[in-house]
């Protein structure tokens, strides 16, 4: 038994998720914009990470993840979705994805909503909170979704599906190094290019890193009990 993380392109992996599943003894693999679907079988948890392209885009892996998230859902597997991941999770839920009225690239503050108060993920955080962006389009609600969070430039930053099924449109996993390496990738030269100022990778990294343990234990919970060893120290 084990999670399943989706990885569209290799400089975006799961960073600070990794890290909170190393440390609760939990296994995980990787696989690469997987053209045909894996089994699910034995699956404890579906994370789908970031990536440059479009959840709209024609390409066989965007058709093979929509019904993968598809089937996890159904299943009732634990999915956790972050920037494309989010898009993704919402289109295949039968939700809208298109461009934002303006890319948020950099450290930018989300709100909460009530909703978000009294969520198992993020009821004890503080309003606003400045965490690390990098996405062009967004999504709408899927039917039944609770709203999560928002921003001055993005209304939908995350939503929660029933119990278990959470999309993040910002990078709470990103660590200094990863932000730097984005900085420097073919990929997001254009965007780059777009900023008025170079992003700072350490800006607000220590309080991100607190939200992301905290966010990533908490969904970690979530998984089947047979997933998780006891937690030893820390936080």
């Amino acid at each position: 038994m084990s999670v399943l993380a989706i990885r569209h392109v290799p400089f975006e992996h799961m960073g600070g998720i990794a890290s909170v599943l190393d440390r609760r003894h939990i296994p995980y693999y990787y696989v690469d914009a997987p053209e045909t679907a894996p089994s699910l079988d034995g699956v404890q948890g579906l994370i789908s990470m970031g990536g440059p392209m479009s959840a709209n885009g024609d390409l066989p892996y965007i058709r093979t993840e929509l019904r993968l998230m598809e089937e996890a859902a159904a299943r009732g597997i634990p999915i956790l979705g972050v920037c494309l991941g989010s898009q993704l999770i919402a289109k295949a839920l039968g939700a809208r994805v298109y461009r934002n009225s303006q890319k948020e690239i950099g450290w930018f503050p989300i709100h909460w909503t009530e909703a978000a108060h009294r969520d198992p993920l993020f009821a004890d955080f503080r309003d606003p909170e400045i965490v690390f962006h990098w996405h062009g389009e967004t999504f709408d609600l899927p039917a039944g979704a609770d709203w999560l969070a928002y921003s001055d430039a993005c209304r939908h930053q995350a939503f929660r599906a029933g119990k278990n099924i959470y999309a993040l449109q910002f990078h709470l996993e990103v660590t200094p190094e990863m932000i730097a390496d984005w900085c420097s990738q073919d990929a997001n030269c254009g965007d780059v290019a777009e900023l008025k100022m170079p992003i700072e990778p350490h800006a607000h990294a220590a309080r991100q890193q607190e939200l992301a343990e905290r966010v990533f234990t908490r969904w970690v919970e979530l998984l089947p009990s047979s997933a998780i060893e006891p937690h030893r120290g820390g936080r």
